[in-house]
Parts: C-alpha cells; structure tokens; sequence
C-alpha cells in the first residue's frame, strides 16, 4: 500500500488520468484545428493548433480535479474536469453559424474517432492475444463518454452551442443563458436518475462499436 492506495489502485488511477488527460487535450485540439482550417487564426495565433497536450491543460480541471477524482478523493460525490477553452473570432468565418458548428463538432469527433480506433484495436489485439487489449478499451471508453457528454445541450458543454446555432441565438444572449450552466451541470451530474440517464445513453451509443469489436475478434 502507498499512503493507503495499492499499487494496482494506483496503476489503474495514473493510466485513467493520462488518457482522459489526452483525451481532453486532443478534443480541444479539434476546435482549434477546425476553426484554423475554416479561416480563423485566432487558435493559431495563441499556440492552440497542437496536439501537445501541454498548451491545452487548465491546472485546475485537467490536472487537478481529474488527478483527486482517479484517486477516489471526491468519494461518491461526481466532479467535472475540463481543458483549457478554444477562442475563435466568429467575424473570422466566411459562413457564420454554418462554420461555428463545425468549429464545435470537432471536439466530440475527435474523441469519436479516438473511440473508433481504440475499439477497432482492442479487437485486433484480442484476438492475436496481444494483452493490450484491456488498455484500449480504457482509452475506448473514456473517449465515447467524452462525445456523449460534451454533446449534452447544456452549458458550458458543446451541445449547449446547437442551441444558439439552430435558433439563432446571439453570442451575448448565448453568454448569459450560460451564466450558471456550470453550476447546474455540477448538480444534474449528482443526481442518480441523470448519471443513469447519462449511463443509459452512453451505452447507446456503444452499442455499434461493440458490434464492430465482435465481428473483428
């Protein structure tokens, strides 16, 4: 035991920490390098269009919160940890919303795609009984938690931005109906019958990569 923590207790916290570490990293580098892509240098301009993760990290919610969390420190009380936010200057894009909203899908499809990729080698690994098998279903199922939940209507999470763009919503009316998102987030996210929900959904959309997984191992 170390200060009360075992060695595979320990082993399994650093390794979720280092992947959801990653994970948020390369989900903010997905804004970033869409937004560089569709003609906004602002990311760019800030150091932003990287996948170090070092230049994403929020001391506090990257490091800190999910260090504590992996660790069991918050007990059965949920957290939230977060990266350090992509700005963009919407007067940058040539089709307004339309460019916004793809600015915004990146995040999620980046941690889709590390999804896809980690379920599609977990399965190649399973069945040549390499034994790493288990790693990348860690890495799989952080990474599809992450698209689920940062597609959630509600802010500060990305899903929330759907909602200014379908109903037209401007950036300052958007601001001030996310005044307290983070505050009620927090809440929801420690009630049992909405991190069932959550669970609920989540395990929907696994649902074809594990089929994928099946039919490759």
């Amino acid at each position: 035991m170390i200060s009360g923590i075992s060695i595979a207790e320990l082993s399994h916290g650093l390794i979720f920490f280092i992947i959801l570490v990653c994970s948020l990293a390369l989900h903010e580098w997905g804004h970033a390098i869409m937004a560089d892509k569709l003609g906004d240098d602002t990311p760019r301009s800030q150091g932003r269009v990287t996948t170090n993760p070092l230049v994403h990290i929020d001391p506090l919610g990257t490091i800190l919160i999910p260090l504590l969390g992996a660790f069991g420190f918050f007990g059965s009380f949920a957290m939230i940890g977060w990266a350090k936010p992509i700005y963009t200057n919407p007067s940058n894009f040539r089709r307004g919303m339309y460019d916004q909203a793809w600015v915004t899908i990146a995040g999620p499809g980046v941690n889709f795609f590390l999804a896809l990729i980690a379920v599609i080698a977990a399965a190649v690994a399973d069945r040549f009984s390499w034994g790493i098998g288990p790693l990348l279903i860690k890495i799989y199922s952080i990474n599809i938690s992450l698209v689920v939940f940062n597609l959630l209507p509600i802010p500060p999470l990305d899903g929330s931005k759907f909602l200014m763009y379908w109903f037209g919503m401007s950036e300052e009316s958007y601001a001030r109906f996310s005044t307290w998102g983070g505050v009620v987030l927090l809440v929801l996210i420690n009630i049992s019958a909405f991190r069932a929900f959550v669970g609920f959904l989540i395990g929907l959309a696994s649902v074809p990569f594990n089929l994928l997984y099946g039919i490759i191992a």
